[in-house]
């Protein structure tokens, strides 16, 4: 499987990848079998000689092309505005780890994903 992974550092408008959870993030998934392609707005080149075997892309939608999952691991600005359904196009599935809540579960399935947040319920009416 192929996971899009946005957002490299460890918070938003910085290029620090100290402590950042898509390192350990990145090697499970790696240690699971996964391929995995990230984009970072500033962080990319910081994060090059930290992960081995990661395929960086230049937005987030090229990112998401070809993609079986998306995991919003940083909140950038940028990722609080993406075109989910230009994204779910672009995916091999519509599925949507959302590790900072910047998407409500509504919106996200309104938009055709599978969503998934962090502390997130979804109640049925």
């Amino acid at each position: 499987k192929t996971v899009a992974l946005l957002g490299l550092t460890f918070k938003p408008d910085t290029d620090d990848m100290r402590d950042a959870p898509s390192l350990s993030i990145i090697s499970g998934l790696q240690d699971g079998g996964a391929k995995v392609v990230a984009y970072d707005p500033e962080g990319i080149e910081q994060a090059k000689p930290m992960l081995q075997g990661v395929s960086y892309a230049e937005d987030a939608y090229a990112c998401a092309t070809g993609a079986d999952v998306l995991v919003l691991v940083t909140e950038w600005r940028q990722f609080r505005a993406l075109d989910l359904p230009r994204l779910k196009e672009l995916m091999n599935a519509p599925v949507l780890v959302d590790l900072r809540n910047v998407y409500s579960p509504a919106e996200a399935e309104k938009h055709g994903f599978q969503y998934t947040g962090i502390g997130t319920t979804k109640v049925d009416a």
